[in-house]
C-alpha cells in the first residue's frame, strides 16, 4: 500500500499537518523548524523550552529511521551538486530564514493554515524564487532543459 508515491505523499502530508497541529494545540508553539533550532542555538530561557525543541528534532530524525525499518529501505536520494555549491545554498537558506522571520515549514504549513498575510507572502516568494532557480539552473546555466 505504501509503495505508491501518491499515497506516501498524502500520508506524509497528513503526518506533517497533524504534528504541526498537535504542537500548536498542545504547546502553543508553531512548528517552524528554523525557529525551533534557533531557540536551541539562542540559548532558551528555560530547560523545559529546550526539551520540547530537542524532542521535536529527535522525532524528525527518528521518523526517518522508523520509515526505513517499517518499509525495509530508506528513501532513495541522490546529490549531484558539488559540495561548495551545497554549502553556499545552505548558508543562503539559513540567511533567508532569518531575513524572512521563518522557514518554509513555519510559513508554508503553519502560517498559511492560520491565514497569516506575512506567511502567505513569504510562501509565494519561496515558490517564485524556487521556480526561477530551477529555470535558471536548467535552461540558462546548463542549457539541458531537463
Amino acid at each position: 500500500m505504501l509503495d505508491n508515491p501518491l499515497l506516501q505523499s498524502l500520508f506524509g502530508g497528513i503526518l506533517i499537518g497533524l504534528a504541526a497541529m498537535l504542537l500548536l494545540v498542545g504547546n502553543g508553539r508553531i512548528a517552524g523548524i528554523s525557529g525551533i533550532i534557533g531557540g536551541i542555538i539562542d540559548k532558551p530561557a528555560s530547560l523545559t523550552d529546550k526539551d520540547w525543541r530537542l524532542a521535536f528534532i529527535a522525532g524528525m530524525i527518528l521518523a526517518g529511521i522508523a520509515y526505513a525499518l517499517f518499509t525495509g529501505a530508506a528513501p532513495a536520494g541522490q546529490i549531484l551538486a558539488p559540495l561548495p555549491l551545497i554549502v553556499a545554498g545552505g548558508l543562503l537558506v539559513g540567511f533567508g530564514t532569518r531575513l524572512g522571520a521563518g522557514c518554509t515549514s513555519g510559513h508554508g504549513v503553519c502560517g498559511i493554515a492560520r491565514f497569516s498575510a506575512r506567511s502567505i507572502t513569504a510562501t509565494c516568494t519561496f515558490m517564485l524564487v524556487a521556480g526561477l532557480t530551477v529555470f535558471v539552473m536548467r535552461h540558462v546555466l546548463t542549457g539541458t532543459g531537463v
